[in-house]
């Protein structure tokens, strides 16, 4: 089998590089040749996930199974999404692929669960608020999970957005303020939930930083133990 991830990306750009970099970061490797064999199909013209959602506007999906087409007929062995709100069509997927398609949100729960987390905020879209993958996971770990009040959602679009058109030092900042409000809930960490999010806070030096569970994080290291297991199925 292949050992080749491909990485569906493209949602945003930014995204799928600090991504990327993740991966490359968790692998343990001493020289080139130690890390992880990566195809990357970035392609931003993929119709928005989030309006398909919230304004009926058009689906993503056929672009979507369009790269999982290109990236599975160029021979990877799994498959990686670094857009979290792209996980609503997870399922229809993982059906077209030939290969696993790794899931950010069980990834984020298997990581937080092994920490011992059991209460967490979740800053992410519209659309992934909607789509209700997040609550279904982290249930299955028996993790509890608040969402941000309405008014308090409308900020941490507009947080996104502003990182997505550019202004990532702006976008940044307002997510900062936003994961301030919801650490006063009382909860352990705060999932950020949509990838522009650490990478705007990263670029902040956010203070706030590490109190977020990083979902992009944890689908890397995801990547990386499938790795680990397709070249050491016996240690993995």
């Amino acid at each position: 089998m292949s050992t080749v991830i491909g990485i569906l990306g493209g949602m945003g750009p930014l995204a799928t590089v600090d991504f990327v970099t993740k991966i490359i970061q968790q692998t343990p490797a001493q020289r080139d040749q130690d890390h992880l064999p990566l195809l990357v199909h970035s392609v931003p013209q993929i119709p928005d996930r989030t309006a398909c959602l919230m304004d009926n506007q058009s689906s993503p999906l056929a672009a979507l199974v369009k790269g999982v087409n290109t990236l599975v007929n160029a021979g990877v062995g799994c498959i990686a999404i670094p857009c979290n709100t792209a996980h609503y069509w997870h399922d229809a997927l993982a059906q077209v692929s030939r290969v696993p398609v790794l899931h950010i949100a069980r990834a984020c729960s298997e990581s937080l669960a092994a920490q011992g987390v059991t209460s967490v905020g979740l800053l992410a879209t519209d659309g992934t608020l909607k789509a209700g993958f997040y609550p279904r996971e982290l249930g299955a770990y028996g993790i509890d999970l608040k969402v941000p009040e309405p008014s308090l959602q409308q900020q941490v679009m507009d947080g996104i957005y502003r990182v997505k058109s550019g202004a990532v030092v702006e976008g940044g900042k307002l997510l900062e303020y936003c994961m301030d409000e919801m650490l006063r809930c009382g909860i352990e960490r705060v999932i950020l939930g949509c990838t522009e999010i650490p990478f705007a806070l990263d670029r902040i030096n956010s203070t706030r930083r590490p109190m977020g569970m990083d979902a992009t994080q944890a689908l890397a290291a995801a990547c990386v133990q499938w790795h680990a297991a397709q070249e050491h199925p016996a240690v993995a």
